[in-house]
This record gives structure tokens, C-alpha cells and sequence, in this order.
């Protein structure tokens, strides 16, 4: 069996998490006697071998993570190139951004607020250009139609017919 870590806090029911560091982590309710987790692990001792695999593989793919100064060179080709693509586009679809801010967020790409400010990550630079385009043409869309409803996908294919095969360029 797997080692595990049990984290106890004040919630009712067990719990199996695997990190992405292949740590299996047991949340359970705070005077839960030991042998239920044990029983609990045990009777789950499938689904972790299963999960844990897979988290391995998922690790052993994944590219290695990026040194500090990779991030600033992603930055600095964000901050040169991310400007004028929003420019550009923004004056084709007739609308004005707030501002915009370049991050190294990991799980998105771009974001547009509520206030019409836009942040895009620098990962986003690793993509070719029709992959930039469409994550700027999407939150630009934004502006006009703040959810991903049928209106906000009309108006992604008014200005980028081809948004569905360019999305495919981000997976």
C-alpha cells in the first residue's frame, strides 16, 4: 500500500487527493479514529494505484518547469508584441481595453475584468501567431458579450471564422 498523509480538519466526510507531486493526501474529519482511514485507504487501494499512474505519467511528460530568467524572456516578448496585436485588434472590432497586464499565470492564457482591463499570460508566446490572435480576438469579444454564450461565439466567428481550428493550435 501507498503511503498517504492524512490532513484532519472539521468537515464530515473522507476524502482521496492526489497532488501533482504523487503525494496521496487523506482529508479526514478531526477525531475520526485511525483505523477508518485505514479501512478507507485500503477499500480505495485500486483507485489510488490508478490515479497515482497516472499522475506519474503526467509528470514524466510534462515539460520541465521554466527558469526565472525563461519567464522574463516570455515577458519581455509579451510586452513587445501583445500591445499591438490588442491595438490592432481592438480598432478592427471598435472597442477599447482598459488596460493590459502580462502575467506567468499557468491554467490561462487571458482574462478580461470587469472594468475591460485585459491580462494575458507570457506562456502564451510558446504558441504560433494564429494561437495569440484568437486568445486576443476572445477577450476583446469580451468587452461586448461578457459570457461564452451563442452571441459571444457569433462574434468570435465574425472576426475569426476559423476561432475552432485555432483553438486547437492551444491544446
Amino acid at each position: 500500500m501507498e503511503q498517504y498523509e492524512i490532513i484532519r480538519s472539521r468537515r464530515k466526510t473522507l476524502a482521496l487527493e492526489i497532488t501533482k507531486g504523487c503525494r496521496v493526501l487523506v482529508r479526514a474529519p478531526m477525531r475520526l479514529p485511525a483505523a477508518a482511514i485505514e479501512a478507507f485507504v485500503a477499500k480505495h487501494a485500486d483507485w489510488i494505484d490508478r490515479h497515482l499512474a497516472r499522475q506519474r505519467e503526467k509528470a514524466a511528460s510534462a515539460p520541465p518547469e521554466p527558469t526565472a530568467g525563461e519567464i522574463a524572456a516570455l515577458k519581455a516578448q509579451a510586452h513587445a508584441i501583445l500591445p499591438e496585436k490588442v491595438a490592432d485588434w481592438s480598432s478592427r472590432m471598435g472597442v477599447t481595453p482598459t488596460g493590459i497586464k502580462i502575467t506567468a499565470a499557468r491554467k490561462r492564457y487571458g482574462s478580461c475584468s470587469g472594468r475591460n482591463s485585459l491580462c494575458f499570460s507570457c506562456f502564451l508566446m510558446r504558441y504560433p501567431e494564429a494561437a495569440i490572435d484568437l486568445v486576443v480576438v476572445h477577450e476583446l469579444c469580451h468587452i461586448k458579450v461578457r459570457n461564452h454564450g451563442p452571441d459571444f461565439y457569433a462574434l468570435m466567428a465574425q472576426y475569426l471564422p476559423d476561432h475552432k481550428e485555432r483553438k486547437k493550435l492551444l491544446k
